[in-house]
């Protein structure tokens, strides 16, 4: 071979080296048309004893918390590190088990609509339809967060909380609301849902009818970051203009029943 025809091969065979740069001029490109409805928010779970994913997941056992999108994992003893941004009450009517689509009948929300009439049932204090028709609701309570990774990097998640762990919720929701601040004049003033960070963790609970993890939530620290400030504060505000939409499922309303949790 010739030595032009090695200097031409080297040339085709040559490999560009991109420039971040790159993406910094076309940021956002591909994108234009993906609003909050076009995507998956993710739940941050506790894995039962029962649940599927722990023959997938090597690194997982029950009690740790899983990402239903990123598929992240956090050591239930260790905790997840998260911002409350906003939070919602909502009545999730569910087909018995083995009918209809997997998905929520209908969702209730108290504050404005008309609530179905229900009855509690003595065997398993669910609240089931007067109709016949098998359907139950239950109390579902939706905290909205931030989620703040080790690597200092975040993202938006759900984590719905109900039957034993309304408790939990309730007690965070008085956790946020008792947090106050003082202005430069001596006076205090209520901060934002999202002004702090909290750790949660989970514990093993149990009584007479059963064992299951539940949520340990504690206060971590007033956020430093302004951009995780403004990014928990967007994700508010989206939440209150009605553009997250929650997609519960029957795996996620199922997670604690697997537990022999005592509804």
């Amino acid at each position: 071979m010739s030595k032009n025809s090695q200097v031409a091969e080297k040339k085709q065979t040559a490999v560009s080296v991109i420039d971040e740069a790159m993406f910094e001029q076309d940021q956002g490109k591909g994108l234009e048309n993906v609003g909050m409805e076009d995507l998956a928010l993710p739940f941050l779970k506790v894995l039962s004893r029962q649940d599927p994913l722990l023959d997938d997941l090597e690194n997982a056992k029950a009690g740790d918390i899983y990402n239903t999108v990123t598929g992240d994992i956090f050591k239930g003893k260790e905790g997840v590190k998260v911002v409350p941004c906003a939070y919602q009450r909502r009545l999730i009517e569910w087909a018995p088990r083995g009918q209809g689509t997997g998905a929520p009948v209908n969702i209730f929300d108290p504050r404005v609509d008309t609530l179905p009439k229900t009855e509690r049932s003595k065997e398993d204090n669910r609240e089931y339809l007067t109709d016949g028709s098998g359907h139950y609701v239950e109390d579902t309570h939706q905290h909205y967060v931030v989620v703040v990774k080790d690597d200092g990097t975040s993202s938006t998640a759900l984590i719905a909380m109900k039957s034993t762990q309304l408790k939990k919720s309730r007690k965070w929701n008085s956790m946020i609301q008792s947090r106050v601040m003082t202005k430069k004049d001596g006076s205090s003033f209520q901060p934002p849902r999202f002004a702090y960070v909290y750790n949660l963790k989970t514990v093993s609970e149990e009584n007479s009818k059963g064992s299951w993890h539940g949520w340990d939530i504690s206060l971590d620290s007033q956020i430093e970051s302004a951009n995780l400030y403004n990014q928990a504060k967007a994700f508010a505000e989206s939440i209150n203009k009605g553009e997250v939409e929650v997609k519960h499922t029957r795996e996620e309303e199922s997670s604690e029943k697997d537990d022999n949790v005592p509804f």
